[in-house]
């Protein structure tokens, strides 16, 4: 269903299959939300080695979004993502490597 080339990843919430991708205008909404004032301060935060619970949130908040998805954080905090927390956060990096030119 996503397709790499295109810096897409696969993710299911609540069941359903859905495509991530950080779209310009999500990565805008992620800087905003990470307090991040370029993409290189953005990266240099998640390259940093302490990514949090909330980064990885609001990453796949952003790549759901980019990805068509209409709902917001607080949807997603009583969601269920397939594999729990370990593959959002596989899944967050992924997007992330995927987004900036890396198939992984």
């Amino acid at each position: 269903m996503a397709n790499p080339l295109a810096g897409e990843v696969a993710l299911v919430l609540d069941g359903h299959p859905r495509v991530m991708k950080l779209t310009l205008g999500a990565l805008a909404e992620l800087e905003e939300g990470l307090g991040c004032d370029s993409i290189a301060a953005l990266l240099a935060r998640l390259e940093g080695g302490a990514v949090s619970a909330r980064d990885v949130m609001a990453l796949i908040v952003a790549g759901l979004r980019g990805g068509g998805w209409p709902g917001r954080a607080a949807d997603l905090v009583a969601a269920e993502i397939e594999g729990g927390p370990v593959e959002a956060a596989r899944l967050a990096a992924l997007l992330v490597a995927r987004a900036f030119g890396e198939l992984a």
